[in-house]
């Protein structure tokens, strides 16, 4: 019921801003170590080695913390607030809906909405380049910011939680394949993968099933194809359900990418009112975890 409470909470309330320009959030506590670990131990030889050995300091902490959390008094109405605040559905609604709004507005603003949730270049985008940014975001972090953390809190309560989220955490901020992080960040992005894995598919499953998408085969063919091993399930699943091709070329710090299209039967056209129709999947898949885990709960 911990959960139930917290993802209906986080549904309601979404980020108190009032509340983190006071106090740092969980994961920019997170981050700040993280990068401390990266400062401190990212030099030298054996990087591979000490990136692993950073890794499982960080699960073993943060397992530690969530059962010290889930044994002090009252510990389960903390547990509640901090999954509450470690959920991320609202919050990643806002962001991906302000990009629609963005649209309608101008190309502009639409830009500006987007570079906010993506980490592709903006500069040279057309209006479906856009709004195909912000629907392949909301379909990556369904499973990134949303499914993962309630399954592993499903799995292993708060503890399995903050596990995940320090390890996703760390793949965001050095599981890179860039000269600095290739070695020293291996560990993070392999281990982030592995906990992926599930949820990943989980989430497809919960957008194929809330929208009454039974024809597994686009998704099978198309998700394997994807840049990420985990993010191409659930993108593969919202664009038939859509009808509209996602993944295809992008640029990268002025570097171009041609990526296999998800979906390239769809159209490729795609505007504010696909951004919204994504949205609306996205509560829709919300709901249905929702009442998975109230079954859960009441078993």
């Amino acid at each position: 019921m911990s959960l139930v409470i917290a993802m209906i909470l986080d549904a309601l309330l979404g980020e108190p801003g009032w509340l983190w320009r006071r106090v740092p959030h969980p994961a920019v506590l997170m981050g700040r170590l993280i990068g401390a670990a990266d400062r401190r131990f990212n030099t030298g030889e054996a990087r591979r080695l000490k990136g692993a050995m950073v890794m499982l300091a960080l699960v073993c902490g943060a397992g530690l913390t969530g059962r010290l959390i889930g044994q002090l008094p009252g510990g389960w109405i903390l547990e509640t607030l901090i999954a509450a605040i470690l959920i991320a559905q609202r919050s990643l609604v806002d962001h991906v809906r302000a990009v629609a709004d963005g649209l309608r507005h101008s190309l502009e603003a639409g830009k500006r909405a987007v570079a906010m949730i993506v980490g592709r270049d903006t500069s040279d985008m057309r209006p479906p380049d856009v709004a195909r940014a912000a629907i392949e975001s909301g379909a990556e972090n369904l499973s990134d910011g949303v499914i993962a953390p309630i399954f592993w809190f499903l799995i292993a309560g708060l503890p399995g939680m903050l596990i995940y989220k320090i390890t996703n955490t760390a793949d965001s901020m050095i599981g890179h394949m860039t000269p600095r992080h290739r070695e020293f960040g291996w560990a993070a992005a392999r281990f982030d993968d592995l906990l992926n894995l599930i949820p990943a598919r989980l989430t497809a499953l919960l957008l194929a099933l809330s929208h009454g998408w039974l024809d597994p085969r686009p998704v099978l063919r198309d998700a394997p194809q994807h840049r990420s091993p985990n993010a191409g399930w659930p993108e593969a699943t919202l664009a038939p359900i859509l009808n509209i091709a996602l993944s295809g070329p992008r640029s990268y710090n002025g570097e171009a990418r041609y990526y296999s299209w998800v979906w390239p039967e769809g159209r490729r056209d795609a505007g504010p009112d696909d951004i919204d129709a994504a949205c609306r999947a996205l509560w829709r898949a919300w709901g249905l975890m929702l009442a998975i885990a109230l079954v859960v709960a009441l078993v």
